[in-house]
């Protein structure tokens, strides 16, 4: 059988599309409420589902656990045979079925009200077993399913999912989730290195930081540059303090007009004054700074101004800091 895949995964889109615009109007007081249940319980929250509603529980979980909420995914097959015990008085339930009605569902229920959990449904059926034995109910139910059968949970798992994010976000910002909190639960990832590297970790050292005094000539300045292969150098006064920084671009600004440069002091054509951070500032702040100010290289100096590294772009870049 042939049929128009464009004009078919279209409408699928649109079918889902509308799902979760549909769901805006339910948004109020039920919602609120199981907000208030998540912040004020003392335990973790519990996302529980089977299928492929519980794939949907499994990434909810995930969320809530990345952004600063504690939570586990609990299968609810096998909730009912023993990992029931995973679940304690204190913890918040979040129960996730379209029907709400499974066998599963009629055995699980009354266990939970038993051990004494509050219970917050994301479901299709306002009028079901799991929605009878809640303490909220939020409703997730859709027109109909993408799928052409009607079969396969489709604009269903797209509306919870978006159901669940909306939880998941409001947390985020309820509980004055940060940047820097988010890193902490993603330390292995390129976001946790954007978020956790420091200058010091990436910064040029020791012979890689060429540092010269403001009365050496240009020349010796540039052996001490390329020896380093770096694009610049660091430029301090007697007491050793960052005076000034000797780069490419001063070198091409008066290679020009002075043919006498190369036996120059560095100090008579170098940038005074300029920009440094500290070793300890993110890595991602420093980059921020570089593209603000339009420059390439950022001497990194101690409490004393005295350099003790360089910044380099490049550096930055190699280091997944974009």
């Amino acid at each position: 059988m042939k049929i128009n895949t464009i004009k078919r995964a279209r409408e699928v889109l649109e079918i889902e599309a509308e799902a979760i615009k549909n769901m805006k109007p339910r948004i109020g007081k039920s919602f609120e409420k199981a907000l208030g249940l998540i912040l004020k319980t003392k335990g973790r929250v519990v996302v529980s589902g089977m299928g492929k509603t519980g794939i949907i529980a499994q990434k909810f979980s995930a969320t809530l656990a990345s952004t600063g909420t504690p939570s586990l995914f609990l299968h609810t097959a096998e909730a009912i045979h023993g990992d029931l015990g995973k679940v304690t008085s204190e913890d918040v339930l979040i129960v996730v079925s379209n029907s709400g009605s499974t066998e599963e569902m009629k055995q699980l229920m009354p266990l939970l009200k038993k051990i004494g959990s509050r219970i917050i449904a994301l479901t299709g059926n306002t009028k079901s077993i799991l929605a009878k034995y809640s303490d909220v109910v939020l409703d997730v139910s859709v027109k109909k399913e993408a799928c052409p059968l009607g079969l396969a949970p489709t604009a269903s798992t797209t509306a919870t999912l978006a159901m669940a994010d909306a939880l998941a976000v409001c947390l985020i910002e309820l509980k004055g989730f940060k940047e820097k909190d988010f890193a902490f639960y993603h330390p292995g990832g390129m976001l946790g290195r954007r978020l956790l590297l420091k200058v010091e970790d990436i910064m040029r050292k020791g012979i890689a930081n060429p540092v010269v005094r403001e009365d050496r000539k240009v020349s010796e300045v540039l052996v001490k540059i390329t020896e380093a292969r770096a694009g610049s150098a660091s430029v301090v006064d007697k007491r050793g303090k960052l005076c000034g920084i000797f780069t490419d671009g001063d070198l091409r600004r008066h290679l020009g007009i002075d043919p006498a440069l190369t036996r120059r002091k560095v100090k008579d054509v170098m940038t005074k004054s300029p920009t440094a951070v500290n070793p300890g500032m993110l890595a991602q702040e420093a980059l921020r700074i570089l593209r603000e100010k339009k420059i390439d290289e950022l001497p990194v100096v101690d409490k004393k101004y005295k350099p003790v590294g360089l910044l380099d772009v490049q550096d930055l870049l190699k280091a997944g800091i974009v």
